[in-house]
């Protein structure tokens, strides 16, 4: 191999590792995994703290403790019910995001309790977690990953994605049609 093509090939190595750091794009195994790292790590925080609500797990608070937190500090009256309405949601949600079903519909719910949060506890602290009393930054955080899940969907490495293959369901962008464009729901083809 001579000089110049010694030379040309380093160059385009360089701009191929360069275009590789830099492209915007993702791949779709590449986008399935970060989707599937979102859910995962969702799943883990809201069990936790679901589970702690619900059932005083994790030395949480359990739901007598909650129902008094959300009644005095947040001011949401009767506080029994909201603590069962938030452990419920955290709890079922983060289950349902941890395998995968009705993972849109938890996300919208995950979100809805997020904001909730904000609004009610922790938007007045501001974005600032180094008082005593936490800030919004991570209700924040939550709040943007459950809309990633709204948004984008699961992921191939979930059940919704499997009872979508079984019924022949495909998104739009994958083929072109809408999910459960009667067009495609029965048809012999399998998604891509």
């Amino acid at each position: 191999m001579s000089e110049t093509d010694r030379s040309k090939k380093a160059k385009r190595d360089a701009t191929s590792l360069f275009g590789a750091l830099t492209r915007s794009g993702a791949t779709p195994l590449a986008r399935d995994v970060a989707l599937g790292a979102i859910r995962v790590a969702l799943a883990w925080i809201f069990i936790y703290y679901g589970a702690g609500k619900l059932f005083s797990a994790f030395n949480g608070p359990g739901l007598h403790r909650t129902a008094v937190y959300f009644a005095t500090t947040a001011h949401l009256h009767p506080g029994e019910f909201f603590a069962v309405v938030g452990g419920v949601i955290e709890f079922g949600g983060g289950v349902a995001l941890a395998l995968g079903v009705g993972s849109r519909l938890a996300g919208v719910a995950l979100f809805g309790d997020q904001v909730m949060a904000m609004i009610t506890v922790t938007w007045v602290n501001g974005i600032n977690s180094l008082t005593t009393n936490a800030g919004y930054e991570f209700n924040m955080s939550l709040t943007v990953l459950a809309l990633a899940i709204v948004i984008f969907g699961p992921g191939r490495f979930s059940v919704d994605e499997l009872i979508a293959r079984r019924l022949h369901v495909s998104d739009v962008g994958r083929r072109g049609t809408p999910v459960g464009d009667p067009a495609v729901i029965g048809s012999d083809e399998s998604p891509t």
